[in-house]
C-alpha cells in the first residue's frame, strides 16, 4: 500500500472495506482486465464476485439487505476499482445511482419491492437520460409518456448510451409527460421500467439494439433503448408522482459526478503507479531514467495531481454524506478530476514512450479509458458552468 491518495479520519469499517477490495482489485481484475478488455469481454467472474462482497448493496440501508454505507465509501470503493479496470466500476455505477434514486424518491412499495434485490445484485440498474441528438439539453427530452383513460401510460422514444443497457433489469428512464407546466423541466417523469437481461426486443414495446462499439470503456455494454407502445403503470414512476423526475434525476447525477471523480483519480492513481515502476526499469544514459530530472519532475506533477483531485472528491463526498448541498463541489472534483486524469495518463504515457502505443502494455487501454471521464456525466464545459452559477448565486452582490 502506497501514501498515494490517502483518505484521512476512515472508520475501522471503512478501512476494512477497503482494504478487502484492494486485495480484491489486485488478484482478480488488474490480472485479467487486459484480456478482457482487448476482447470487449463483459466481465461475468468479476461481477461475481463483487456480488459476494456485497458491493452492489453498500451504500443500501441495512433494513433492506445492504451495507447501509456513505457515499464516500462507495466512492472510496470505485476509485480502488477504476484502478483497476473502469468498466467494472462502470458496471456499479448506474446501479448505485439507481439505487440512489430510489432510496432518496421512491415510495414505499417500490423501496421493499426493487432494494432487497438490488442489494444482491439480482436486480441491475441502468440509468437513462441522453437520447440520439441531445446532450446536455436535457428539458429538450422527445421521448414521451401519453397517460391512458385507465391511468396507465404507453411511452415512444429513443434513449441512448446507457451503461448497463444489455445487462441491467431495472432502467430508471427520464421521459416527457405533457403536463402543462410552464417550464419543461417541470414536465419531465422518471418512469422504473422492469425488463429481461439481453438484446433485441427483450419485452413487449422494449428493444435493446445490440452494444455500441466504443474506443475504449470496453466490458461494459453501452447501449440504446427504444421504446415503442411500451405500456409502463403509474405506479412505475418513481416516487408516484409525475413531474418530478428532473428533480430526481439531477439528484442522481449529482452523486454520479463524484462517482466519475472517483473513476478519473482511480485511472490516474494506476497510471502514475504505471509510470513510476517504469521509470525506475527503464535505463538510458547509464541510469534508471527516473533519475533524469525531466522525468522526475513529471512523477512529481502526476503525485500532485492525483492527491489534488482525490481531495476534492472526498469533499465533495463528505458534503452529500452531511446533507449538505454539493453541486458546486460536485461539478469542481468532476471537472478537475477527468482533466487531470487525461493529463496524468498523457504523461505517464509520454513516460513508457514508444512501449506505450503497444497493447501489451497497460497505460494503452489507460489512453483509450481516461477521455471518457471528460464527457460522462457532463462535460467539463458543463460543470463549469454550474460551478460558475454557484458561486455567483453565493457571491452576489447586494445592491
Amino acid at each position: 500500500m502506497t501514501r498515494l491518495a490517502q483518505t484521512a479520519d476512515l472508520t475501522d469499517v471503512q478501512q476494512e472495506i477497503l482494504s478487502t477490495v484492494r486485495t480484491f482489485v489486485d488478484k482478480e481484475i488488474i490480472p485479467h482486465a487486459q484480456e478482457l478488455e482487448h476482447a470487449d469481454a463483459y466481465p461475468t467472474e468479476i461481477v461475481d464476485g463483487l456480488k459476494e462482497l456485497g458491493i452492489f448493496g453498500l451504500v443500501i440501508p441495512e433494513e433492506y439487505g445492504g451495507l447501509g454505507e456513505s457515499l464516500l465509501t462507495y466512492a472510496l470503493v470505485v476509485e480502488e476499482i477504476a484502478r483497476g479496470w473502469m468498466s467494472v466500476s462502470g458496471v456499479i455505477n448506474t446501479h448505485f445511482i439507481v439505487a440512489y434514486m430510489v432510496m432518496q424518491h421512491g415510495t414505499a412499495e417500490q423501496r421493499e419491492r426493487l432494494l432487497p434485490r438490488m442489494a444482491t445484485g439480482e436486480v441491475r440498474g441502468a440509468f437513462s437520460m441522453s437520447e440520439p441528438g441531445l446532450g446536455s439539453d436535457v428539458a429538450g427530452i422527445r421521448t414521451r409518456a401519453v397517460e391512458q383513460a385507465d391511468g396507465g401510460y404507453l411511452i415512444d422514444g429513443q434513449k441512448m448510451w446507457l451503461t448497463n443497457g444489455g445487462s441491467s433489469t431495472l432502467v430508471a428512464a427520464l421521459v416527457r409527460t405533457d403536463l402543462g407546466a410552464e417550464k419543461a423541466h417541470q414536465n419531465l417523469t422518471t418512469f422504473l421500467v422492469e425488463k429481461p437481461a439481453g438484446f433485441g426486443e427483450v419485452k413487449p414495446g422494449i428493444t435493446i439494439p445490440g452494444k455500441i462499439d466504443k474506443m475504449g470503456y470496453k466490458g461494459v455494454d453501452t447501449t440504446e433503448l427504444v421504446f415503442d407502445g411500451y405500456r409502463a403503470e403509474a405506479a412505475d414512476i418513481l416516487g408516484g408522482v409525475p413531474g418530478r423526475g428532473f428533480a430526481q434525476m439531477m439528484d442522481g447525477v449529482e452523486v454520479g459526478r463524484v462517482n466519475v471523480a472517483a473513476r478519473a483519480c482511480g485511472i490516474s492513481i494506476r497510471a502514475f503507479e504505471l509510470a513510476i515502476a517504469y521509470a525506475q526499469q527503464r535505463e538510458t544514459f547509464g541510469k534508471p531514467i527516473a533519475q533524469h530530472q525531466a522525468i522526475a519532475f513529471q512523477l512529481a506533477e502526476m503525485a500532485t495531481k492525483v492527491e489534488a483531485a482525490h481531495a476534492l472528491m472526498v469533499k465533495a463526498a463528505r458534503l452529500k454524506d452531511a446533507g449538505a448541498r454539493n453541486d458546486v463541489e460536485a461539478g469542481m472534483a468532476k471537472l478537475l478530476a477527468s482533466e487531470y486524469c487525461a493529463e496524468v495518463t498523457t504523461q505517464s504515457f509520454r513516460i513508457h514512450g514508444g512501449y506505450g502505443y503497444s497493447k501489451e502494455y497497460e497505460i494503452e487501454r489507460l489512453m483509450r479509458e481516461a477521455p471518457f471521464l471528460l464527457i460522462g456525466e457532463g462535460t467539463s464545459e458543463i460543470q463549469k458552468t454550474i460551478i460558475s452559477r454557484g458561486l455567483l448565486k453565493e457571491y452576489a452582490l447586494k445592491r
